[in-house]
């Protein structure tokens, strides 16, 4: 497991990344950042605020992320919880007008490898 503060993790603007969420603990290493590596082959990386528009858009496909499973200590996501997404994910939502807003400063430069930074900055909760 990496530590949250590892400083080869570097958000989109090149900075070390900040954490996206510690409740509910985030991150494919549930290190409360969007930290990632060869083992996180979804590309969790993408710290996205979360909306009923979203959540609605990924359980339709499959990802119900509202569900609690109480097994792995989840209590489901609600709207404003922030949450590392797969970077595929959000721009499957951009694409189709449902995507959150995102934490620039938490979002790990990686996610730039599927989402375009101008899109990502328009979606921008950090940045107003």
């Amino acid at each position: 497991m990496r530590a949250a503060n590892d400083d080869r993790q570097r958000n989109v603007f090149g900075e070390p990344i900040m954490p996206c969420s510690v409740d509910p603990v985030t991150g494919f290493y549930r290190d409360g950042c969007c930290n990632t590596g060869v083992e996180d082959i979804g590309s969790h990386t993408v710290c996205a605020i979360m909306t009923e528009r979203f959540l609605a858009f990924s359980a339709a496909r499959g990802n119900d992320l509202s569900a609690p499973m109480p097994d792995f200590g989840f209590r489901g996501l609600r709207p404003g919880d922030q949450w590392c997404l797969c970077a595929a994910r959000w721009q499957q939502a951009f694409e189709a007008n449902a995507a959150p807003q995102v934490n620039l400063l938490a979002t790990n430069e990686k996610a730039l490898e599927i989402v375009d930074i101008d899109d990502l900055k328009r979606h921008a909760a950090d940045l107003i």
